[in-house]
């Protein structure tokens, strides 16, 4: 019986130390992983300014696909005629105001967005 209680707690005590090693080994890999993401540059955003939102804006009105002003912001209805204009022209449909959509729309790039 003796024998048996012994064995028994033997084998629970390599259980538990078996997980928590695991476990110790898991979090030290996730601490690893999320360094090593976070510290990866990212390039730079590429951002139309208000002036190329509002000639986009222009186009997408004179297309029917936007109804609202010239106000050279990217609000909902903006980002809604973009998505039509991108599907119609078979570019990414994003709803934003990207390099290859001002390009297709014939719209001039600063010197910053030509070198992105």
């Amino acid at each position: 019986m003796k024998m048996l209680l012994t064995l028994t707690l033997s084998l629970s005590l390599l259980f538990v130390g078996s997980i928590a090693a695991s476990a110790q080994d898991s979090s030290t890999t996730s601490k690893i992983a999320a360094s090593s993401s976070s510290s990866r540059k990212r390039g730079p955003v590429f951002r139309a300014n208000k002036e190329q939102v509002n000639q986009a804006q222009a186009i997408l009105k004179t297309r029917g696909l936007y109804n609202g002003g010239t106000t050279g912001k990217l609000d909902a209805a903006t980002r809604a005629g973009l998505k039509d204009y991108q599907r119609a022209e078979g570019l990414k449909v994003t709803g934003t105001l990207n390099k290859s959509t001002l390009e297709k729309m014939s719209i001039e790039l600063t010197d910053k967005q030509k070198t992105m």
